[in-house]
């Protein structure tokens, strides 16, 4: 696996993920290729998991920085990737529609998870609404 980055010079690398060797502790190598050559890092799974995180957060806010602003949808509407209004990061995680309910699963920026109830047709005013394909 190979994601094409850039340094803040423009120059193009390479950042894959692996799991690491299967002695040992459990570990995610993350391998980083360049002009420069390649190195290797590694750090827990769950260390992965905060990583994919920020990384997903940062791009909610890359994506959010290009968006048109915010739209209101009912709660049965929700999808996954939507991006609560308000101060803090929220991203739509899961929903599931009980009769005139709605559980709705949310992820901070930070990763954790908690889950809300609302009325099928509550208003949830959200940040933007993933970009198509994305």
């Amino acid at each position: 696996m190979g994601i094409e980055i850039r340094d803040t010079d423009g120059r193009g690398g390479t950042l894959g993920a692996l799991p690491g060797p299967a002695d040992g502790p459990a570990q995610v190598t993350l391998l980083l290729g360049g002009a420069a050559g390649q190195a290797s890092w590694s750090c827990s799974p769950a260390g992965a998991r905060e990583l994919a995180a920020a990384l997903t957060s940062a791009a909610a806010e890359a994506e959010l920085a290009r968006s048109s602003g915010p739209v209101t949808v009912e709660a049965c509407a929700l999808m996954r990737g939507d991006v609560r209004d308000g101060e803090r990061l929220m991203t739509v995680e899961d929903v599931r529609v009980d009769g005139a309910g709605v559980q709705v699963t949310w992820t901070s920026g930070g990763g954790r998870s908690w889950s809300q109830t609302y009325e099928a047709d509550a208003a949830i005013r959200l940040r933007r609404r993933p970009l198509p394909g994305g």
